[in-house]
């Protein structure tokens, strides 16, 4: 299951992995964060059907956070989360079943096979978590684009938008013991950054998930020209799927993580960062298994990836896993 809330970079993320023969996108669960859940759940199948992706099911996530109000956000990704340009509603449905019984019904059909991409808060996964607690065993990895470690958040000063739109979500999936990977802020603040000559390149092609995907870009890119001073914009999800395909993309720090749930710093991802203590003098007790964080990617290699799945070439990237 992709794990998703389109959203813009979301919607790019999605189709690069289509577009790629080694990746089967077995199904998507679909929740709140750049949008409402009803919203996102539309958004997915609009660019499923654009990706010639009729038979993926995709099943709505739950409504709000765990224990918070509902934040959606609109204003970066525009009033239906593409751009507003999101084009006619799908001629399909969702399914029956919830994003959480989704993904456990298929991690226990296909044991140990299956990978989830975690492109939004961690709502569904942690509510599969509770009806199924053998999850991560069952699971082969969870890719999570999300966290902010030594760089300011997205959500607030300290928390990325993923994390801090549900924190006690994000604190029960850390603690659980999957086999993770963590692409944070940190990653993707400095290597996702897309121009708008790399964007054009997209643009000129006339393929149909190049042509979606430029359509949807406007307000978004606007949104990170004005923050950055600069023409163009970060593509957070894409760089995720691209290190989920091929985990050499990137260096990595290993370490157990931590979510804050109260005070100033809710949301916040937080690491033992002090070198040279000993592991009795840890600030994190509790026997949670370390997680691997991407801190520094390959970014011309990843981006060319994206790029040119968009265009319709190959690159020769094996992927070898199936998403759950």
């Amino acid at each position: 299951m992709i794990d998703t809330d389109p959203g813009v970079d979301d919607t790019w993320a999605i189709l690069y992995l289509a577009g790629l023969p080694d990746v089967e996108i077995v199904a998507i669960g679909a929740g709140h964060g750049n949008v409402p859940t009803a919203q996102a759940a539309q958004n997915a199948l609009r660019v499923l059907d654009v990706a010639g992706l009729h038979d993926v099911p995709v099943a709505a996530g739950h409504p709000t956070p765990l224990q918070q109000p509902l934040i959606t956000a609109e204003f970066v990704h525009g009033s239906d989360g593409l751009g507003g340009n999101g084009g006619p509603t799908s001629t399909r449905s969702i399914v029956s079943e919830s994003s959480a019984e989704q993904l456990v019904r298929l991690a226990r059909q296909r044991p140990g096979e299956l990978t989830v991409l975690a492109l939004k808060p961690l709502t569904d996964i942690a509510l599969a978590l509770r009806m199924e607690p053998r999850l991560p065993q069952l699971i082969r990895r969870v890719v999570y684009m999300g966290g902010a470690f030594r760089v300011p958040g997205n959500f607030t000063a300290w928390a990325d938008a993923n994390t801090g739109h549900d924190p006690e979500a994000g604190e029960e999936v850390f603690r659980a013991g999957f086999d993770m990977v963590v692409v944070p802020m940190d990653a993707t603040e400095k290597h996702a950054w897309v121009s708008r000559e790399w964007l054009d390149s997209v643009a000129q092609v006339d393929t149909p998930a190049a042509r979606y995907a430029t359509q949807i870009l406007d307000d978004y890119v606007g949104l990170y020209t004005q923050l950055q001073g600069r023409t163009g914009c970060v593509m957070h999800d894409p760089l995720a799927a691209a290190i989920m395909c091929d985990e050499t993309l990137a260096e990595y720090e290993e370490h157990q993580v931590v979510v804050e749930l109260a005070g100033h710093a809710r949301g916040a991802t937080l690491i033992d960062d002090r070198k040279g203590y000993p592991a009795e003098a840890s600030s994190i007790p509790d026997s949670r298994r370390p997680v691997r964080i991407a801190m520094s990617v390959d970014t011309e290699v990843a981006m060319e990836r994206v790029r040119a799945s968009l265009v319709g070439q190959r690159t020769g990237e094996v992927a070898g896993q199936a998403l759950a």
